[in-house]
C-alpha cells in the first residue's frame, strides 16, 4: 500500500519541487511560512496517509469546540501541491514533519519526482544560529553537485558538519541519488529570539524566485518582517544584556567570522550565562 494517493496533472512544464516541514530544521516557521505562501491558492494533487506517518499523540488533532457542542476536528497532513509561476509549475511539498516510515517516505519522493518528472529539488529549511538581527538573514546552502545553488548563496560549511539528521534531507538525499538535481536553503535564524521570523521567510521566497526566474509576490511577509524587526530593535535596546550580545554578534558578522560549532555553542552559552542561566530569550519576541 502506497503511502502517496497522486493524482498525475496534465502538462507539467519541467516543474520544480519546493519541500518544507516543520519541526526540527523550521526555526521560527521560516521554511513553512514561505512554502505556505507558494501554495497559496494551490491545488492539491496529492495526499499522504498521514495514519501511517504521524503519532497523533505528539501531534493532537485540534478540536474545535463551539457553544459547548464539539464541532470539527482538523488532522495534521502532509500534501502535495501544484502552482503556476509564468511559464513554470511549481509543486510544494508540506506539512508536518512525519514521526514514523521515514525510509518508506523517501521512496515515496522518488517515485513522485519521477512520475511528475520533477526538474530540480528544493528543500527548505532555517536553523537557531548566533546571527544578529539587525543584520541581513544569513543562507547556509547545499547542492547535490555544483554550480545550483542560486541567488549568490554558496555550499558551505567547508569541511565535514555531523548533525541529527531531519526528514527533509533523508528526501533530499534520496532523490538526489536517484538524479534529480537537489539544493537546500537553509535561513539562519538569531538564536535568541522566539516566535515566528518573517524575514527569513522572505529571503528564502527571493531565493526560490531566483530558481523560478522571477520576483515572487511576498504578500503581507514583507510588512511583518519589517514589524517583526521593528519590535526586536526596541526591545534590545531596553535590555543591556540583550544589546551587548547582538553587538557582539554584528562584530564578527562584519568582520566576516560567521561562528560555527564550538564557536556558536560558546556565545551561546556566554548569553545564557549573563541571562543568569535562564534561558530566557530576547523581551518582546
Amino acid at each position: 500500500m502506497s503511502l502517496l494517493d497522486l493524482r498525475e496533472p496534465p502538462d507539467l512544464v519541467a516543474p520544480l519541487l519546493v519541500a518544507s516541514f516543520d519541526g526540527w530544521v523550521d526555526a521560527g516557521a521560516a521554511a513553512t511560512a514561505a512554502a505556505a505562501r507558494l501554495a497559496e491558492g494551490a491545488e492539491t494533487i496529492g495526499t499522504f496517509d498521514a495514519d501511517r506517518l504521524y503519532d497523533y499523540r505528539a501531534r493532537r488533532p485540534t478540536l474545535e469546540i463551539e457553544d459547548g457542542r464539539p464541532d470539527r476536528l482538523t488532522w495534521p497532513e502532509l500534501t502535495l501541491r501544484r502552482a503556476r509561476f509564468g511559464e513554470r509549475d511549481l509543486l510544494v511539498l508540506s506539512g508536518p514533519e512525519p514521526d514514523f516510515r521515514w525510509r518508506e517516505l523517501e521512496r515515496a519522493a522518488v517515485d513522485l519526482a519521477r512520475r511528475l518528472e520533477v526538474a530540480a529539488w528544493i528543500s527548505l529549511g532555517a536553523i537557531p544560529a548566533a546571527v544578529p538581527h539587525t543584520r541581513p538573514v544569513t543562507i547556509l546552502g547545499t547542492e547535490s553537485h555544483p554550480g545550483l545553488l542560486r541567488g549568490g548563496v554558496t555550499a558551505g560549511p567547508s569541511g565535514v558538519l555531523r548533525v541529527p539528521s531531519a526528514a527533509i534531507s533523508v528526501l533530499d538525499l534520496a532523490v538526489s541519488r536517484a538524479g534529480v538535481p537537489a539544493v537546500g536553503y537553509y535561513a539562519q535564524i538569531p538564536h535568541y529570539l522566539t516566535g515566528d521570523y518573517p524575514p527569513a521567510s522572505v529571503e528564502l521566497l527571493r531565493l526560490v524566485g531566483e530558481h523560478l526566474g522571477q520576483e515572487l509576490a511576498m504578500g503581507e511577509l514583507r510588512d511583518d518582517a519589517r514589524r517583526v524587526l521593528a519590535r526586536l530593535d526596541t526591545a534590545t535596546a531596553a535590555e543591556a544584556t540583550t544589546r551587548a550580545h547582538v553587538e557582539r554578534l554584528e562584530a564578527m558578522v562584519d568582520e566576516a567570522r560567521r561562528p560555527a560549532g564550538d564557536d556558536l555553542i560558546t556565545e551561546i552559552e556566554r548569553f545564557l550565562r549573563d541571562q543568569g542561566g535562564s534561558g530566557e530569550r530576547a523581551p518582546g519576541t
